[in-house]
């Protein structure tokens, strides 16, 4: 609908160039007035909350100049805001064709594509608001989800690298950082970055979990135990930590009978009725009978 708006200004523009050539200079000088006065209404209305009023005065903007970059880019933020993906895409495209220039536009136009799931568009876009602005430590930062989610590791670590260079990063990069690292093999270089995102945000489980992984792997179970009880902090639903809790705090003390027996038990309460860790718990019933006998058998001796 937008871009048939646009075509219509257009051929009224041709008919003015062509039989009022004379008065063009004023009628453009117009436009772009008229066009940067509904930019500012709608600016004003979208900071009070007034949602469609914004909308339709980005639209008028648009239909006054239809090379109004930012009005483009400020509609297709509120499309986005309302979960209008398509249009909002349709919105930041145009934008993108407009100023092949406009880092914004091009980072907007990937945020987007990210939300459709279209990853490969969506590093492209990336790449482009890159080229446009290299300083913008954000940029890269999503250009990084974009290879996170292709599992496209070396490539996350060199531009994470560049994001937290150029002053970006927040406890999110810095497990994506991590989680990249142990993914490659390289336990010890996740270490500092899970460290570093647990740093920024005491609470996140998932950067608390991947630092137990890796201590779990490198056979470090105090230091693992540590990180899951951590992230059972963090979120005390999640069973997966509870389980590798368990297991690093009887690999790490195995005469400890009632303590491993207490942790286990915390796990089987947890876990029983979901239905993903189904086997799990009835591994560790086992287990726990198993742990039982040996302590009967311990105290006979």
């Amino acid at each position: 609908m937008r871009r048939d708006l646009i075509q219509r200004k257009s051929l009224t523009l041709v008919v003015i160039v062509t039989a009022l050539a004379v008065i063009l200079p004023a009628v453009v000088l117009a436009d772009a007035e008229k066009a940067k006065e509904s930019y500012n209404v709608g600016v004003k209305e979208g900071q009070a909350g007034n949602i469609n009023a914004a909308m339709l005065a980005y639209q008028a903007a648009i239909a006054e100049d239809p090379n109004y970059i930012d009005a483009y880019i400020n509609l297709g933020a509120i499309l986005f805001e309302q979960k209008e993906y398509e249009l909002a895409l349709d919105a930041f495209t145009t934008a993108t064709e407009k100023d092949p220039q406009s880092a914004t536009a091009f980072a907007n136009l990937g945020r987007v594509r990210y939300q459709l799931k279209k990853y490969a568009e969506a590093g492209t876009a990336f790449k482009s608001a890159i080229a446009a602005d290299s300083t913008n430590g954000e940029y890269y930062k999503e250009l990084s989800k974009v290879y996170f989610r292709q599992k496209a590791y070396a490539e996350v670590i060199a531009t994470l690298s560049a994001c937290h260079e150029h002053g970006g990063g927040d406890h999110l990069t810095y497990y994506m950082l991590g989680k990249s690292y142990q993914k490659t093999g390289k336990g010890s270089q996740a270490i500092p970055a899970f460290k570093k995102s647990v740093e920024i945000k005491s609470d996140y489980y998932s950067s608390h979990f991947g630092l137990g992984q890796v201590y779990l792997g490198q056979e470090k179970y105090k230091s693992a135990a540590s990180a899951f009880k951590a992230a059972l902090k963090a979120n005390t639903k999640k069973y997966l930590a509870s389980y590798n809790y368990a297991v690093a705090i009887e690999t790490s003390d195995p005469e400890n009978f009632d303590q491993s027996i207490r942790v286990w038990g915390d796990f089987i309460t947890l876990a029983k009725n979901i239905p993903k860790a189904k086997s799990r718990v009835s591994e560790a019933r086992e287990h726990v009978k198993a742990l039982k006998e040996a302590k009967e058998q311990a105290n006979l001796q």
